[in-house]
């Protein structure tokens, strides 16, 4: 157990080391500093401008950063669609993969647009080079920028700045930071035997005569944007557990820093545009204080191993199910924990394989959204439940509500209950529907507590926009369709509905500060903040985390 916990205090190590780093390189680029890149990607962005017609020193109002966002994604949707839907005439497609039916192609659209990249599919048997490269790749680095774009829009109206510009924040967010990043990780990974070609299979005799095809294809560069973006969909079906996504622990290494690199440094980045780091590291240490605890729950259930096989052990060994050997089970467990804290969704094992005490972290990272949250997202969900402190705090204790010395009002709080409710509805109906009809749960392969938490993860993630998938048979017509919708929602209102907030409190006069007004750089307000996260998720989602994992884990103590 100690080598574990070693290699899990090492790695967080680097995270907490390079996140203000990156956060201040973030803040650099979304305000316009100067930086060594500039004589290579001043001139194409230049370009960039010029064909699509925008000024960099041009901002927007909300309405048009929104109708901005909508119209670029749905534009980008219909033609990925198209090229998905026609995959069959079009070029680099080797083994001849035929289209797949317009559900899934709708579905895997959706999915790659909404940053969620939930697969009911296998990567290797069903898109081809070039639906993977042209479609799929270029929607992960789309849908990350997107985030990005509006995660920095927010924070710069909540401290009182302009919007800015759509198309200015995702051609900075692509050129300056996804691209460089991708590219530098890309060849690391090739270095460590990752492939990157558009040849066809190999074709290999095997010891009994045999003949085998191996899967290849432009694997690198497609894994690195996937966990720099925080996407997570795969190029093979087996997702980051496959030897050419993920072949050694170096690699594993690369790729766990990489989906969380950007969302914590998002929050050092907030505290560089709010001109306040003491809070930005307070709200650090929160997120990270609750991460830690759902990690040492989930390792606490993958080193105690399965009740079950131990009672037939001389002694107790770790729960192996589901896990690669060149990884283990405490890297499988950090794994889990910082791709579902991350709405990233990729995968390094079988997650359906983990414990009762794992299952119930990840569907918790999932119902939670802010440890660490997605590209974007998970900052926008922190600071939407530091306006609802803010405004609980000023109710207790007598005092007008004020965020950044701007007044809290109805409008506001209003769109932060919509941001807040949204998302336990696109959970919680659709799995009630699946639960109750008597078609759809033919996806349920177990019909016991454990299917039950399949299906609350399986909208969990697409309301998350969180790729891992719950262990459904779900490629049929009703979870393509359904998942699709509740991806659409939970990615799309929230963004509608904070960018509404964040202009509001901008146009705000300011209130004069006095003695007794509250402080959002203290332990005891961040304390508190974290403490509203918590109670309101759990008392949420109280009934399925207890008909899920709960129920599972106390089935499985007891031996039944």
């Amino acid at each position: 157990m100690g080598q574990g916990l070693l290699q899990i205090g090492l790695t967080l190590c680097i995270i907490i080391a390079i996140s203000p780093l990156l956060g201040r390189y973030i803040f650099s680029v979304y305000i316009g500093s100067k930086s060594l890149l500039d004589p290579l990607i001043s001139p194409l962005e230049k370009i960039i401008y010029f064909l699509v017609g925008v000024s960099k020193k041009e901002h927007m109002n909300a309405w048009q950063y929104i109708a901005a966002v909508l119209y670029s994604n749905l534009c980008m949707g219909i033609a990925v669609y198209l090229l998905l839907i026609n995959q069959q005439t079009l070029p680099w497609n080797p083994t001849k993969l035929a289209t797949p039916k317009w559900d899934l192609v709708l579905h895997t659209t959706v999915s790659f647009l909404t940053n969620t990249n939930l697969q009911h599919y296998a990567g290797e048997n069903t898109f081809s080079y070039f639906s993977q490269i042209a479609a799929l790749s270029f929607l992960m680095f789309t849908s990350a920028v997107t985030g990005l774009a509006v995660g920095i829009a927010v924070i710069r109206g909540l401290t009182g700045k302009p919007l800015g510009n759509f198309y200015v924040d995702i051609t900075r967010g692509i050129t300056r930071i996804l691209l460089p990043i991708s590219i530098v990780g890309a060849i690391a990974l090739v270095i460590l035997q990752v492939p990157q070609t558009l040849l066809g299979p190999m074709v290999v005799n095997t010891l009994e005569g045999e003949t085998q095809y191996i899967a290849r294809g432009p694997v690198a560069s497609f894994e690195m944007i996937k966990m720099l973006g925080d996407n997570g969909g795969g190029f093979f079906g087996a997702n980051s557990a496959h030897p050419f996504e993920n072949p050694n622990g170096a690699s594993n290494l690369i790729e766990i820093i990489a989906m969380v690199a950007i969302p914590a440094a998002l929050i050092h980045t907030y505290g560089f545009f709010a001109k306040n780091s003491k809070q930005a590291w307070l709200l650090f240490w929160m997120v990270l204080g609750i991460f830690l605890v759902l990690l040492g729950i989930t390792v606490a259930g993958e080193y105690g191993g399965n009740p079950l096989i131990n009672n037939l052990l001389p002694e107790a060994v770790p729960n192996l199910e589901g896990k690669e050997v060149r990884f283990g089970w405490a890297q499988t467990a950090l794994w889990a924990i910082i791709s579902t804290a991350t709405m990233c969704g990729a995968m390094n094992g079988i997650q359906d394989s983990l414990m009762p005490n794992g299952s119930f972290a990840t569907l918790f990272n999932l119902l939670l959204q802010t440890i660490w949250g997605g590209i974007g997202t998970g900052i926008i969900h922190l600071l939407i439940y530091l306006i609802l402190a803010m405004f609980l705090a000023g109710l207790m204790v007598g005092r007008t509500p004020s965020f950044f010395g701007k007044k809290i009002e109805q409008r506001e709080i209003l769109l932060v209950g919509l941001v807040l409710l949204i998302h336990p509805m696109v959970v919680l109906i659709p799995s009630a529907m699946a639960l109750l009809n008597h078609v759809s749960p033919s996806g349920i392969t177990s019909p016991d507590f454990h299917g039950f938490s399949r299906v609350i993860y399986e909208y969990a993630a697409a309301s998350a926009n969180n790729a891992t998938s719950g262990g459904l048979t779900n490629n049929n017509l009703w979870w393509n369709l359904s998942t699709a919708l509740s991806m659409l929602l939970g990615r799309y209102v929230p963004i509608i509905a904070i960018l509404l907030v964040a202009e509001s409190m901008a146009k705000k006069p300011l209130v004069p500060k006095s003695i007794d007004s509250l402080k959002t750089d203290s332990l005891l307000f961040t304390t508190f903040t974290g403490g509203i996260m918590l109670i309101m998720t759990a008392l949420i989602f109280f009934p399925v985390i207890i008909l899920g994992p709960v129920a599972g884990g106390i089935q499985l103590a007891a031996g039944t």
